[in-house]
């Protein structure tokens, strides 16, 4: 009997030697992608990752917390944190949905919701304001782009994650939320306290026409209607004889992919790569080239960009700088540049996980990197002086009979209150706006620099 069981073993460790031969033979031949983000993984790494192993550790503790902690918990509230923690520990962009977070996203694509109006993200381990949406009570309450929220309703927001902080920031319209946050250059922290509102956003807020031709389009947010949106805003100038464009994407904080490469096919040759998304499988890389049904304008371009321009806008102005199509003017750009991919899980849960990460055209990673500008100017806030402005009424004053009689003429001419309503100068825009704005006026000044050079050179 004993020599039957000493058999048995040896048979059993011969088979066992056989497998395991077997499985790591296996191992050897596996073939791992090969892309810029794959992983370059040592094979002796790849033995000690066992999943069995560490699986059993993460059940014990399981258990063990089941059995002993104080309070009596639920397997799905465990499995759920659990989850939670997993994916916050591989970025800051990747994220466990429970059913109620997920529902969240949905309300977020819808494009109207009750909240402030700010793109938040973490970044180094800070919740951080991407950028204020235009006319939003966040923009007119004064938040900026690269401001820390360190508190929300005096819960200090260390550790929290993007979603979370969503929740905490959104409501029902007309309640108010106070957040404190850290600005850099600030003695102190700064307290907002704001009302929410129904965010509706358009994503072209201005289309004006200055001086010598030169247009302006701000665009603060790619959407499914902005390539659309711009052209008609690009032939409304066009046809009143814009011949340079400033493109303002300062604090666009992004939104659809492909709605940011029809942008930019606006102002690209026909058949050049606009970005490219590189993962570690074959199946999450992707190239996006500029249509050739699309008409591509030639004429001289800037693009204002800042630490509140992100994803999209770093795609755009990633393109230009790519193909020295125009000069980026401004701050460099925020450094969001991954895809994150929502997967919706059985129980109506879903992980929102990184799949891939953009490059430009020339292969340039752009997340956590961002784009730098070809000329570096800092915003510089500063409001009209009231001496100004008084100066300013005076002169309006000695010429409104003459504006009076030139409107009184040119009503009979069909397309004036158009040209009217497009065509203002660049100080009494700013004007209005409420503050001089030192990068809008060194991007006409340069525009202004490029079509006296190319005159001269004809």
């Amino acid at each position: 009997m004993r020599k039957f069981l000493i058999l048995a073993v040896v048979i059993i460790g011969v088979v066992f030697a056989l497998y395991l031969q077997e499985v790591i033979s296996g191992e050897e031949k596996q073939l791992f992608p090969f892309s810029p983000l794959a992983a370059e993984v040592e094979q002796g790494e790849v033995e000690e990752d066992d999943f069995y192993k560490e699986i059993e550790l993460f059940t014990d503790a399981l258990t063990f917390i089941r059995s002993e902690y104080v309070e009596e918990t639920k397997y799905k509230e465990l499995i759920y944190g659990s989850l939670k923690g997993m994916l916050q520990s591989l970025d800051p962009y990747s994220q466990f949905l429970d059913p109620d977070s997920y529902k969240e996203v949905k309300v977020e694509t819808e494009g109207a919701f009750g909240g402030l109006g700010i793109q938040i993200a973490i970044k180094d381990g800070l919740l951080t304001i991407i950028a204020p949406i235009d006319d939003t009570p966040a923009f007119r309450a004064g938040l900026k782009a690269g401001d820390k929220i360190v508190k929300i309703e005096d819960e200090v927001t260390k550790d929290i994650t993007l979603m979370e902080a969503v929740k905490k920031l959104r409501g029902k319209p007309n309640t108010q939320v106070t957040i404190t946050v850290m600005r850099e250059g600030a003695e102190k922290l700064l307290d907002f306290t704001i009302t929410r509102d129904i965010i509706k956003i358009k994503s072209i807020r201005k289309a004006k026409l200055f001086e010598d031709d030169i247009g302006y389009i701000r665009l603060s947010e790619f959407q499914e209607r902005s390539p659309e949106d711009l052209e008609d805003a690009l032939e409304k100038l066009e046809g009143l004889g814009m011949d340079s464009l400033i493109l303002d994407l300062r604090n666009n904080p992004g939104g659809l992919l492909d709605s940011a490469v029809k942008v930019a096919e606006k102002f690209i040759p026909s058949g050049q790569v606009i970005v490219s998304t590189r993962g570690r499988s074959g199946k999450q890389d992707m190239v996006f080239m500029s249509s050739r049904t699309t008409r591509h304008r030639s004429y001289p371009l800037v693009v204002l960009i800042s630490g509140g321009s992100a994803s999209g806008s770093e795609i755009v102005a990633g393109a230009i700088q790519d193909y020295k199509r125009g000069i980026l003017l401004g701050t460099k750009t925020f450094g969001k540049a991954s895809v994150q991919t929502v997967i919706p899980l059985a129980d109506g849960s879903a992980l929102r996980l990184t799949t891939s990460k953009y490059f430009t055209p020339h292969g340039r990673l752009i997340h956590e990197k961002g784009i730098a500008p070809d000329v570096e100017v800092k915003f510089q806030e500063q409001e009209f002086k009231q001496d100004a402005e008084k100066k300013s009424k005076k002169v309006e004053k000695v010429f409104e009979k003459v504006n009076e009689r030139e409107q009184e003429v040119n009503e009979n001419k069909p397309e004036s209150k158009e040209k009217e309503q497009a065509r203002v100068k660049l100080e009494d825009y700013m004007r209005k706006q409420g503050f001089y704005d030192n990068q809008l006026i060194r991007a006409v000044d340069l525009l202004k620099g490029i079509k006296i050079y190319r005159k001269q050179e004809g």
